[in-house]
């Protein structure tokens, strides 16, 4: 049934196939970055070891100027095994109505983990929380939770990004 109301969404135009929204087009990568802004929520896809993707919800910060995405990640999860294995990733975020979206790929690069509460790994998760929610109310408790929760930063230099504005 699901499949039958896409293709009925679709005609022949042209001999190309198009949307029922002719205003749907590829963007240009100003769009692209727009659509991301510099923080929210995306899907964050790695490669599974037979090669499918793994897709998860993130976090992110972005940082316009190096077109490099920063995310807080946990080192003990199947998406950091899969970076250390294969570095290529891509992110997707799509607009409030579903209809326009953005891919950004990259490779991932990985930060050390957090072991101490003041190391360096401990430092990058405390600029990047700032940079996403703001000041913490307790940052010792935050530094120790990082620790604790193994976590390190992920950052992701933007190769391309692709989709459609609508």
């Amino acid at each position: 049934m699901m499949a039958e109301c896409l293709i009925r969404s679709l005609r022949l135009h042209d001999g190309h196939i198009r949307s029922k929204y002719p205003d749907a087009m590829a963007a240009d990568e100003s769009t692209l970055e727009a659509l991301f802004g510099d923080t929210g929520v995306a899907a964050l896809v790695t490669l599974k070891r037979a090669g499918r993707p793994q897709l998860s919800n993130i976090l992110y910060h972005y940082d316009h100027r190096t077109h490099t995405f920063s995310i807080s990640i946990t080192d003990t999860r199947a998406k950091t095994r899969n970076m250390r294995r294969d570095s290529r990733v891509s992110l997707f975020k799509d607009s409030d109505d579903g209809w326009s979206y953005a891919v950004a790929e990259g490779n991932a690069e990985l930060s050390d983990v957090a072991r101490t509460p003041n190391d360096d790994a401990t430092e990058q998760l405390v600029v990047l929380y700032r940079q996403v929610q703001g000041e913490h109310p307790d940052w010792d408790e935050f530094r120790a939770a990082m620790v604790d929760e193994q976590r390190l930063v992920l950052r992701v230099r933007v190769d391309r990004f692709y989709g459609v504005a609508r």
